[in-house]
């Protein structure tokens, strides 16, 4: 997937796919632009059937974003990739539309990238202070995880974070094709199988519950299982 550079590019390009949430979309993007680093924010709206794109449409006027509008629900997949083919920073930083995950944690989380030591970090909730989450999100995390760290002889404690950041070299190598949250298992299994150390570091995390607009189901595991398995049994997927 290539993408084209300007002379003028910020540092980080930070991603963000939005699908109906009205109640946390204003607070997160103003959390996130308020964090004093030379960033772009680019927020792309998924088909949102709620207030989502009147929200952001207002806050286009008021803060430095670029929104980028699906006319229907594609999946966070494919929002990470219209987002992706907009950006011109040199790092892209994958922040959530809610307020699971705290920008305040974004020097811990670039640290890594801008010192040299890694291409890939990922903010792990099992390593930060704040681990609120349901029993079965939890077992199904462990689940996916301890799968991909035995397949791929990694040692990673979250897969399927919604936290990472990356260079930007990493993407371009990349052929990401899953539309909704296996995006999560296919970047993670195809940036190792090309060679990456991905750095974990511990951040804050505030789990919401279905109540409060949590999507991801079983159906999500169960797709990140056959995800994970094409990624190691088939080169070419």
């Amino acid at each position: 997937m290539p993408f084209s550079r300007e002379i003028d590019s910020p540092q980080v390009s930070v991603i963000m796919a939005a699908y109906n949430e009205a109640p946390f979309i204003e607070t997160v993007l103003r959390r996130v632009s308020a964090v004093p680093l030379d960033k772009e924010i680019i927020v792309v709206d998924d088909g949102s059937t709620d207030q989502t794109a009147a929200i952001l449409a207002r806050l286009e006027q008021e803060l430095p974003i670029q929104v980028v509008r699906h006319p229907q629900n594609r999946g966070k997949g494919q929002a990470i990739q219209s987002a992706l083919a907009r950006s011109r920073g040199q790092i892209m930083l994958v922040q959530d539309a809610d307020l699971e995950y705290d920008p305040e944690d974004y020097p811990a989380l670039l640290k890594p990238l801008l010192e040299g030591q890694t291409t890939v970090v990922y903010g792990s909730r099992f390593l930060g202070a704040h681990r609120a989450s349901s029993f079965g999100h939890r077992v199904g995390n462990w689940i996916i995880t301890s799968l991909v760290n035995v397949l791929f002889h990694a040692s990673l404690t979250d897969v399927e974070t919604g936290y990472k950041a990356f260079r930007r070299e990493v993407v371009d190598a990349l052929s990401v094709r899953v539309s909704r949250f296996g995006f999560e298992v296919e970047f993670t299994c195809k940036a190792i199988r090309q060679g990456h150390t991905i750095f974990e570091i511990p951040v804050s995390y505030y789990g919401r519950s279905y109540a409060e607009g949590k999507k991801i189901t079983w159906r999500d595991g169960v797709y990140a299982l056959w995800v994970i398995f094409c990624c190691k049994l088939d080169p070419w997927y």
